[in-house]
C-alpha cells in the first residue's frame, strides 16, 4: 500500500534501530522501583480525594458517604506523604507543583485535615474519625496477612475501642465498640504468644468489617 513511498532525505529507518523499540524502564533497581510506587500511590490519593470533593459539591453521594471516604483518604495520604517526603519534597504543595497537579479542593481538605461535613471543634472529633478508620484497616489488614496471635491483635482492638469512647457524637445504638469489647475480654484471658484459630479469624473479620461499615453509616 505503501511501497510507493520514498523516506525523506537523510531520515532512519526505524526498523534498523531496534533501540526505539526497547522498553523504557523508569528505575534501575528496587529501591527506585518502590520509590516511584510511593509517588504514584500519593498522587492517585490526591487525585482520588479531589474528585470526592467535587462529587460531593455535585450532590452525588450523600454526606455519611463523603464523610466515610473522606476519612479515608485524609488517613491514606498521611501515609502515602510520609513515603515521599524528601529534601526537595518538603510539603504536599510541593509534590503537586513538581508534577503539574491541578488538586487544589484536594489540598484545602488536607489543610484542613478533617471532611467538611465535620464541624470544626479543635480537631477532636476529626481526629477520632482518623484513628479510628486507620485502626479499622490496619485491624483487618493484620488478619487477612495471618497474624494471629494476640500480641499482634490485641493492640489495634484496644486503641480501637479506646478511641470510640473518645468520639461523644457515636449513638448509643452503635454495636461496633461491644463487638470488638468481646474480642479484648476473650484475649485477655490468652497469653501473648497465644494464637486465634481459623474460625474465630474469620469470625473477628466479619465482626469488624460489619462494624466498620456500621460506623461509616453512624456518621453524619
Amino acid at each position: 500500500m505503501f511501497s510507493g513511498v520514498s523516506s525523506a532525505p537523510g531520515a532512519a529507518n526505524p526498523a534498523s534501530r531496534p533501540e526505539l523499540f526497547e522498553e523504557v524502564k523508569l528505575f534501575r533497581n528496587v529501591r527506585e522501583r518502590e520509590k516511584y510506587d510511593n509517588m504514584a500511590e500519593l498522587f492517585a490519593v490526591l487525585n482520588t480525594l479531589q474528585w470526592l470533593e467535587k462529587a460531593y459539591i455535585r450532590d452525588a453521594l450523600t454526606p455519611k458517604e463523603y464523610t466515610a471516604a473522606c476519612s479515608k483518604l485524609l488517613v491514606q495520604y498521611k501515609a502515602a506523604f510520609k513515603l515521599v517526603k524528601s529534601e526537595q519534597i518538603q510539603t504536599v504543595e510541593d509534590f503537586v507543583k513538581k508534577y503539574k497537579m491541578s488538586c487544589s479542593a484536594a489540598i484545602e481538605r488536607i489543610k484542613e485535615d478533617r471532611p467538611i461535613t465535620i464541624k470544626d471543634d479543635k480537631g477532636n472529633t476529626s481526629e477520632c474519625i482518623a484513628h479510628i478508620v486507620s485502626l479499622f484497616i490496619t485491624a483487618m489488614d493484620r488478619l487477612r496477612l495471618e497474624m494471629k496471635a494476640v500480641d499482634e491483635i490485641e493492640p489495634d482492638l484496644r486503641d480501637l475501642v479506646e478511641n470510640m469512647t473518645k468520639m461523644a457524637s457515636l449513638p448509643d445504638s452503635y454495636e461496633g465498640k461491644e463487638k470488638i469489647t468481646k474480642w479484648l475480654r476473650l484475649m485477655g484471658n490468652m497469653k501473648a504468644s497465644d494464637e486465634l484459630n481459623e474460625e474465630q479469624i474469620r469470625q473477628l473479620l466479619h465482626d469488624l468489617d460489619s462494624s466498620y461499615q456500621e460506623f461509616v453509616r453512624a456518621l453524619s
